[in-house]
């Protein structure tokens, strides 16, 4: 009797499973880990708004502060596989560790930079710790819990990312109006060092015991092809989504991904297992992943511009009116009420459940915002709930369709789709947002922005805010059918893997 490919990698890639009471000291763990994580998310948002602070200390042209955002999520997102690789090779305890200084001495490098260079330098150093950081938190949570308590564990992991990308502009502002601009980098030193400490007496070392000969040239495809895809992504809408500098990167993209997927094919130790896409399980739970990222990215990068362009709000204000999302995220999976819903409906119906809810948010925002911010936050709470319940469904589909010993490659392959699916989301709402625009628009104009300050009178700008709005509901409601859609697809793929997991269906 012969065994499959995806048969034999489980065997040689078997890893003990957790124990059955988890680590005594689990919940303590989750806590350190998770406050190291929410200073990597909020890294992601907190630089916003410090924008005209470096304008004015350091002299940053325009492209100067694209880079210093754009440094870190490059990094990062590149190097996320490669990152969970590690991990699982070398132990994730030290590569959390290692994640953790990197992160505290490219914090600090960033907070005494003195030029546009030297701080763009330590964004990407930053990045690289993120990175670590980011894989190694999943990969350890799987570890030290019980499988009966992953699901609670992992919404609580995926909740502290809703926090930090709601509190980033919020604690931003607050330093910037106390400090000067390099305290939003050095508050993060207290957290690494506590964090290191925690590490190296609370967090037990695991890895995969087989010790897989390293996947050098995957590592660097993988962190070339992802680096270069979102680039294209973050890039598209201030170049063009047909300039010759997007599509160039977007080809690039596409052709190292490609050879990583042949190379991996082919490799007798792939960083990236793709006999993982033959598991329905897996699959389903990468479709949902990247609807939900893919909606809840978009929703909150069109409203923002609604909230911005046609009320008037500033940055912060806009802020704190997107922030009832991510609190609802926070609420339902702090308090475990989520996990419960997950464990009643079951992984399947909570997917397609949590992409409705998330559809009708965004058609309640597409169709109500125009009454008032009741209708906004009516979306805001159903796309929240939606979340609360969907990220954790999927992550804890797609970790439980791999195995332990390549718990770090999950957590890379879970926080891969995320940052795809959040570019993704942007990118073809903002497309929807941009061609709407152009054909209502009273004026020519490359972005919204230069379209109202090139209005004339009352009535032109009156309009032209007509014609963002349009846009904003067009695109809600092209993301809702894509999430909904999305939801269908992975309900069903879970419902087949579970049916064929208990043997109903036949061969």
């Amino acid at each position: 009797m012969t065994t499959s490919p995806q048969e034999s990698a489980e065997e040689r890639e078997r890893e003990p499973a957790p124990p059955v009471q988890g680590h005594p000291r689990r919940w303590l763990i989750l806590g350190v880990i998770s406050l190291a994580q929410l200073t990597v998310v909020l890294d992601n948002t907190v630089l916003n708004v410090a924008i005209p602070s470096l304008t004015d200390e350091l002299g940053a042209a325009t492209s100067d502060i694209q880079w210093m955002i754009n440094a870190y999520s490059l990094v990062q997102s590149g190097l996320l596989l490669t990152a969970g690789s590690a991990a699982d090779r070398y132990g994730r305890k030290k590569m959390l560790a290692t994640g953790l200084a990197l992160f505290g001495i490219g914090s600090l490098a960033a907070g005494l930079a003195e030029t546009t260079g030297q701080l763009i330098a330590a964004r990407a150093g930053m990045g690289v710790g993120g990175a670590l950081l980011l894989t190694t938190t999943l990969a350890v949570v799987m570890q030290i819990f019980a499988p009966a308590e992953h699901a609670k564990a992992i919404g609580i992991w995926s909740a502290v990312s809703a926090l930090g990308f709601a509190c980033g502009p919020l604690i931003g502002g607050f330093m910037l109006d106390h400090f000067w601009w390099g305290a939003i980098f050095l508050i993060n030193l207290p957290v690494v060092a506590l964090g290191l400490v925690a590490v190296v007496t609370l967090v037990p070392e695991s890895k995969n015991r087989q010790g897989d000969r390293p996947d050098l040239l995957g590592a660097v495809l993988s962190t070339v092809g992802m680096a270069a895809l979102v680039y294209a992504i973050i890039s598209g809408p201030g170049h063009g989504w047909t300039s010759g500098r997007v599509l160039a990167t977007a080809a690039v993209a596409v052709g190292v991904l490609a050879l990583f997927a042949h190379w991996e094919s082919r490799v007798p130790y792939p960083m990236l297992d793709l006999t993982f896409f033959r598991d329905q399980r897996f699959t389903g739970a990468v479709a949902g992943l990247v609807l939900i990222t893919f909606g809840m990215g978009g929703a909150l990068f069109l409203l923002t511009q609604h909230l911005q362009f046609v009320l008037g709000y500033g940055p912060l204000e806009a802020g704190l009116r997107t922030a009832p999302l991510a609190l609802t995220v926070v609420l339902l999976n702090f308090s475990g009420v989520a996990a419960k819903w997950l464990a009643r409906l079951g992984t399947p119906v909570a997917a397609l459940l949590s992409m409705v809810l998330m559809a009708a948010g965004l058609v309640a925002i597409a169709t109500l915002t125009g009454h008032g911010y009741a209708g906004t936050l009516l979306g805001l709470l159903l796309i929240g709930v939606g979340c609360a319940l969907g990220n954790p469904a999927m992550a804890h589909a797609l970790m439980s369709a791999i195995p332990p010993a390549k718990a770090g490659v999950g957590a890379g392959v879970n926080g891969t789709l995320a940052e795809f699916g959040n570019g993704l989301g942007v990118a073809v709402l903002g497309a929807v947002l941009t061609s709407r625009f152009a054909a209502l628009a009273p004026v020519a104009a490359t972005s919204l922005p230069a379209a109202l300050a090139s209005a004339r009178g009352e009535g032109e700008r009156r309009r032209v805010l007509d014609a963002i709005s349009s846009g904003v509901e067009s695109s809600q409601l092209v993301g809702a059918v894509a999430v909904l859609l999305g939801g269908v697809v992975a309900a069903v793929l879970l419902r087949r893997a579970e049916r064929a997991d208990s043997g109903v269906v036949s061969a």
